[in-house]
Formats: structure tokens, sequence, C-alpha cells
């Protein structure tokens, strides 16, 4: 098992050399679907297919920080979310609370590579447990630097954008100025996700092409991917054929100009 496990970690570096010939993106953002379709499929209770999906990220962000993706955005969880069965969502929110205090030890992963974590989306509709442990691993990863990672909780784009223009139009009349002109530089530095540059690659798994409401002021110019693979079932593989896909796109573009 040993033996196999080095064999395998070998080929990943000379992936990793490969791919390193090309750009490289700083960020790439995850649309994590398909995680009680996978718990559905094996007859697992209710959670497990969540459970199974946390450790796919963890995965996602040990590789991305090996190739050296600057930033990572994982959809977490929608507003629109809060719609299914209340015993679903509660062992969502369970689950994000026990995994975000877990990870504010010194020893958890996100401390062992170096990311530090942020949340985007409106934080005042979760539970106060689940809220609480957002700001305390916010806190406790703000001097990690290697990785950025944003989780997008109690999110979704149209609420974004909406909340950006308030707060412009209202700081604007608080300024009482006579030209109350609201710009596009005025919007955008109010979005939730102004903490990292534009997505480079979009992954969704479960084979879906839908963007589901995420980002999607600032993906006009990422690169879309959709794999059939359900969420915990994204590998090492399903990353590497996103990322040349990406170097492709930009070969593309570069003919172009």
């Amino acid at each position: 098992m040993e033996f196999l496990y080095k064999v395998v970690r070998f080929l990943i570096k000379c992936m990793f050399c490969v791919v390193s010939v090309g750009p490289i993106p700083s960020h790439i953002a995850f649309i994590m679907d398909g995680n009680r379709r996978f718990a559905k499929q094996r007859n697992m209770k209710v959670g497990a297919g969540h459970e199974a999906g946390y450790f796919a990220l963890m995965s996602m962000l040990i590789h991305c920080s090996e190739l050296g993706v600057k930033y990572v955005t994982a959809y977490a969880f929608s507003i629109d979310n809060f719609k299914r069965r209340t015993e679903e969502v509660e062992c969502l929110v369970d689950l994000m609370t026990e995994k975000f205090e877990s990870w504010c030890r010194e020893d958890s992963i996100v401390n062992m590579f170096g990311i530090r974590v942020h949340f985007s989306g409106n934080l005042q509709l979760l539970s106060e447990p689940l809220r609480d442990a957002a700001k305390k691993l916010t806190a406790a990863t703000v001097g990690n630097s290697r990785v950025f990672l944003t989780l997008c909780v109690a999110y979704t784009s149209t609420n974004e954008i909406v909340r950006a223009v308030e707060k412009s139009c209202e700081e604007k009349w608080a300024e009482d100025q006579e030209s109350s002109v609201i710009n596009l530089s005025d919007i955008e530095k109010r979005m939730y996700m102004v903490i990292a540059p534009d997505p480079d690659i979009i992954i969704r798994t479960s084979g879906e092409n839908r963007l589901s409401n995420f980002l999607l002021w600032q993906s006009a110019g990422s690169c879309l991917v959709s794999t059939s693979a359900m969420w915990p079932e994204i590998s090492f593989w399903h990353l590497i054929w996103a990322v040349l896909n990406f170097q492709r796109y930009q070969s593309l573009l570069k003919k172009k100009l």
C-alpha cells in the first residue's frame, strides 16, 4: 500500500511538472454539486454525501496548493438551500459548524498548508453557532498566505449584486454629493468577492452546466468546466483536465489577439 501511494504521488508530481509549463490559473472556483445524489445512490444516511464532499474539498485544496493556485472559492451553501428539508439543512449546518471549529486548531489541514479562510455571503442568515464558528475561523487563519480560500455560505450572486448596489447608493447619499452617479468601481468594491480576482476557471460537478446563481458578475471571462463526476468523486485528474482546458483557452485568446 505504501509503495502504491509513492507511485501515485510520483505520477502526480510528474503531471504538475508538465502542467506547470503553461500558465497556472490564479483563481479556481468550485460548484460542489452532487453530494445528495452520491449518498442516495449508495443508500447512505442524510448528510453522509456532504461528509464525503468535505474530504473532496480537502483534496482539491491540497492539489491547488501544490499546483500554485493562489485563490480557491467553493460554493458551500446557497441562500436557496434553506428551502430544503429541515432535517437536511440542520445536518449540513451542524457539519459546517463542526468542520469550521476543527479548522481553527493549529494542527488542522488549513494551517498545515497555509490556507487563509474567508467567507462570502449574507452571514446574518446563519445560525449563531455557525456564524460564530465562521468568524473564529477567519480570525484563526488570518496569518496564512499560501492559499486564499473563500467559502460562499448563505450566498447567491443576485443577493451579492443587490447588496453592492444598495451599499453604493447609501454611501453616495450619505456623502450628500451633487453628483450621485453610481459607477462600475463603486459596485465592484462593495461586492462580497472583492477579496479575490475574478475566477480563471469555474468547475461544476455532477454533469450540470448551470452557474446556479454563483459568481454571475465575476464569471464573464472564466473558463467553464463541467464534469459528470459528482462532487465527492472529483479527483486530481479532473483538476488537471480543467487546467489544461484553461491553458488551451488562453492559447486561443493569444492567437486571436
